[in-house]
């Protein structure tokens, strides 16, 4: 009698370990995807990608027209491609040249339809912009963008809800070559490539002194064992899981 009840009793607490731990393994698992749906749905921006061997040349564009042609040739002469986010406005009035990058292989991204400073227009404004840019992209070229890089680097809680809303990441820098104010060649090569590593967002513009600094970046970018791709593989991470 005794050892029945004795086996009574552990069978019991038994069931109740087991009936604990799987109610556990249920409640970290909902935990886990809603977090994950949590920070998805955020719209944080990306400051640097998950690659440990790519880094990226964000090529930002609402004026230098006459720079880009020479800087696809030196990217083509190196096999590189990359991600150009262009203005909408630009885009609208410069179609043949933003075919001829997106026919080069390069990723378009969305840079704002008239350069607006996002932080300080409502809700409805950004979508405008972000969508008016978009659809100027779409028009030329047939394609939906998902990369938003917002004009100065300046956003908002706001701008970066509809940037979500709308299927775009926003998208910042690792490193800035402020070649739009700074037109030195050597400086704006020291900024692109110093300690460079391996997920590095690059930002600059098509000016004459990042043409003429391009292709020692790219060299450098080489010499250093890294890769230079468009902004969309460089997020991903280079693990396979």
């Amino acid at each position: 009698m005794v050892d029945a009840r004795r086996a009574k009793f552990f069978r019991i607490v038994l069931g109740n370990i087991i009936m604990c731990a799987t109610v556990a393994a249920l409640l970290s698992v909902t935990v886990a995807v809603g977090g994950a749906k949590s920070s998805a749905q955020s719209g944080e921006p990306y400051y640097a990608g998950k690659s440990d061997t790519k880094v990226s040349l964000m090529v930002n564009v609402y004026w230098g027209t006459e720079y880009i042609q020479p800087m696809l040739d030196i990217m083509s002469r190196y096999n590189v491609k990359t991600t150009f986010f262009v203005g909408g406005s630009w885009a609208a009035g410069n179609s043949e040249t933003l075919k001829k990058i997106h026919a080069a292989g390069h990723e378009i991204g969305n840079h704002g339809y008239y350069h607006k400073d996002h932080s300080k227009i409502d809700g409805a404004y950004n979508r405008k912009e972000i969508e008016s840019a978009h659809d100027a992209v779409k028009h030329a070229l047939g394609i939906d963008m998902t990369l938003f890089a917002p004009p100065s680097g300046a956003f908002c809680a706001q701008t970066l809800s509809v940037a979500a809303e709308l299927g775009y990441r926003t998208v910042m820098w690792t490193r800035d070559t402020i070649d739009w104010r700074d037109h030195d060649a050597n400086l704006i090569y020291k900024r692109a490539v110093k300690n460079i590593k391996g997920g590095d967002l690059i930002l600059m513009h098509p000016t004459e002194c990042t043409l003429n600094a391009l292709e020692r970046i790219i060299t450098e970018v080489f010499s250093a064992g890294l890769h230079i791709a468009p902004v969309s593989e460089v997020l991903e991470s280079d693990v396979i899981l």
